[in-house]
């Protein structure tokens, strides 16, 4: 569903999730220089069918509703959600208040590497501006975005929004603050969601431990170029370096990743920092292969978009 503005003054759209085909990471940015603590990161990030709605409408006095899809509560402050956040950046880049009624359903799995609430607010950032004709030019919306979190920017993307399309998949790399559009790739995918998410902060501290050398960025534009030009992605090729983090740091995640890629018998990646675990299906048109039961992970076919 592209973004919809209703004779109502309300606009809809999806906020689409990601996974990260591939990505890099490098050793944190040294004290005493911009960003200390920071990690340079190399990504293919790529645009799924899962998503949340968000409907943002002008109204006389701010009101925020978020929830998840089947009504439940979300599990944190809503006044600490990040779509409020993004509401009152915009507010303070225009320079004056945005009354709004801000409703956001969720499906996507929250601390689960999917990037669901970056997605949110990247569609409040746009949706705000389109709704206030507010003369913020794109790159002081992606300026915006990178305020409020890494991930964010990526999920700002003017053109794919004007055409009412998810964003378009790209190479996300420095401090997630330079974004270079790829082309789409077609294909299924399967999401293993488990009962438990992995901490950033915690998959980083791992990773420190015991970091990459460097942030290997040729690696990413090799896998993209090849993906890119037969238009699927090879899953013997797709990388993480915060995937052994993720499972020393949430060891049930390595165990679950194990008994599935040996079951399956395909490489089974990790999104972001986890805990999503992605398969990609086979292209041969057969139905994906069916997943035992005792995994304890809610399964979610999805494609890439």
């Amino acid at each position: 569903m592209p973004a919809v503005e209703s004779n109502d003054g309300r606009i809809r759209v999806r906020a689409h999730a990601k996974v990260n085909l591939a990505l890099a990471v490098g050793p944190a940015r040294p004290r005493g220089v911009s960003f200390a603590g920071y990690h340079p990161i190399a990504s293919w990030m790529h645009a799924i069918g899962l998503h949340d709605d968000v409907e943002i409408g002008s109204a006389d006095r701010t009101t925020y509703d978020v929830a998840w899809a089947d009504g439940a509560p979300v599990g944190w402050d809503t006044e600490s959600d990040v779509c409020v956040r993004a509401h009152r950046a915009m507010e303070d880049a225009a320079g004056r208040a945005l009354p709004v009624t801000l409703r956001v359903r969720k499906r996507v799995p929250a601390g689960g590497g999917l990037g669901g609430g970056s997605s949110d607010a990247a569609a409040v950032l746009l949706g705000l501006r389109d709704l206030f004709a507010l003369s913020i030019p794109d790159e002081g919306l992606v300026s915006c975005a990178h305020a409020l979190g890494t991930d964010i920017p990526f999920f700002v993307d003017p053109v794919a929004w004007r055409a009412g399309r998810p964003p378009r998949p790209a190479v996300v790399s420095g401090l997630g603050d330079r974004i270079d559009r790829v082309g789409r790739l077609s294909g299924s995918l399967t999401l293993f969601v488990p009962p438990f998410g992995c901490e950033t902060g915690a998959v980083y501290r791992a990773f420190d431990t015991d970091p990459t050398r460097s942030c290997d960025v040729s690696r990413v534009l090799r896998i993209v170029g090849e993906g890119v030009g037969r238009g699927a992605a090879d899953s013997g090729e797709l990388f993480n370096d915060l995937a052994g983090p993720a499972e020393r740091s949430e060891p049930r995640l390595g165990r679950t990743r194990r008994a599935l890629r040996d079951a399956l018998g395909v490489p089974v990646h990790v999104s972001g920092s986890g805990s999503t675990l992605f398969c990609i299906d086979p292209d041969t048109g057969d139905a994906p292969a069916p997943i035992p039961d005792g995994f304890g992970v809610r399964i979610v076919r999805t494609r890439l978009t």
